[in-house]
């Protein structure tokens, strides 16, 4: 098969993987999301989305650091052509497709070939290939002609042109089968014994087999913990009952859709909260008709400014993180949800401004 046939046939099976420390890839093997074990960073749950999968929490029930390799657990419906860890050898010279979500542009397959099927690094072995792979493509698949999963794509060389390498299938189907026969949730491999161990018998973060100290198990007891004005941020949003961890993009940025509108908030480094509706374009004609209409309604808004960036209309919120109040920050919050679908219609049917384009739900 040829790589977009090979990408249309087994998208179902790629997901989107994200945290508050980023993004990655996965892929579904059976029941299970495999991805690498740095995409889902110690925590016990990430977020996951797919063509068919809306944003929706989910369960880390294997972290192996070892390996840098996870499983991830959500109900779903198997797909019409599910993937398959490949049987055949890895030769020098064939054909890869990798597919992933570098940089956030999703589904984006490229093709290469096997540099060297084996390549040895700190004592396991990788598959070097010269496909392309980016930030984002961490966790995802790398096919055969076949579209058999040969690899995990894993890690790459920094600075270095196509120089990017895959955890092999087997050592995915040998943790598959060491991990399902246990038949148990939660299960955390140590980095110094090898042994799986179940992380309710993790006694202070130590191995309980060799006693060495097991970072993902701090992490994991940890979890994601916002502080300062991002928590207070969040204690707002999660006060008009918007889910956070669905919401969340990053430590500092969150996605909110509301109605035909999409409200982004962004906590900057300068200490600046921008709270962001892009509403719609501005129409081809009667474009004074949109100006009056606006500049009047600006002198009505509090909280919220009317502007207009190229040719799209954004309602936006903006204040320093110093000024930032649990009171005022949800009056103002409430306003840019409720006021964003409200004007986005009002632009639309009256004034006829122009309905965006918008990806689906990221």
């Amino acid at each position: 098969m040829n790589t977009q046939l090979l990408l249309e046939t087994y998208i179902d099976n790629i997901i989107q993987i994200m945290s508050p420390y980023g993004t990655g890839t996965g892929f579904l093997i059976g029941k299970l999301i495999i991805t690498n074990s740095h995409v889902v960073s110690g925590l016990k749950e990430v977020v996951v989305s797919a063509k068919k999968i809306k944003r929706s929490v989910a369960q880390v029930v294997y972290d192996d650091p070892y390996l840098d390799l996870a499983f991830i657990s959500l109900e779903l419906e198997t797909p019409a052509n599910p993937l398959k860890l490949t049987t055949k050898t890895v030769e020098d010279g064939d054909t890869t497709i990798a597919i992933g979500h570098p940089y956030g542009l999703n589904y984006t397959a490229t093709e290469g070939i096997v540099s060297r099927a084996s390549r040895l690094q700190d004592e396991l072995e990788y598959i070097q290939i010269d496909a392309a792979i980016n930030p984002g493509n961490s966790g995802g698949p790398l096919l055969n002609v076949d579209g058999e999963v040969i690899g995990v794509n894993t890690f790459i060389i920094q600075n270095a042109n196509n120089l990017g390498f895959s955890l092999p299938y087997f050592y995915v189907q040998e943790a598959l089968e060491s991990f399902l026969k246990l038949n148990s949730l939660n299960i955390i491999k140590c980095k110094s014994c090898k042994n799986l161990i179940k992380e309710e018998s993790i006694i202070k973060d130590y191995c309980s087999k060799c006693g060495s100290k097991i970072e993902v198990a701090r992490l994991r007891r940890k979890g994601y913990k916002p502080s300062g004005a991002t928590k207070l941020l969040e204690g707002i949003l999660e006060s008009l009952d918007i889910d956070v961890t669905l919401a969340r993009r990053s430590q500092a940025s969150w996605k909110i859709y509301q109605g035909s509108a999409v409200v982004e908030i962004n906590y900057y480094e300068n200490g600046i909260i921008i709270g962001d509706s892009k509403l719609c374009g501005i129409p081809q004609e009667n474009i004074e008709k949109v100006y009056d209409y606006i500049l009047k309604e600006n002198e009505k808004l509090s909280y919220l400014q009317f502007s207009i960036n190229e040719n799209n209309i954004y309602l936006s919120y903006l204040i320093v993180d110093s000024s930032l109040t649990q009171k005022e920050g949800k009056i103002a919050l409430q306003r840019l949800l409720e006021y964003s679908n409200r004007y986005d219609e009002i632009l639309i049917q009256k004034y006829g401004a122009t309905l965006l384009k918008r990806d689906d739900e990221d």
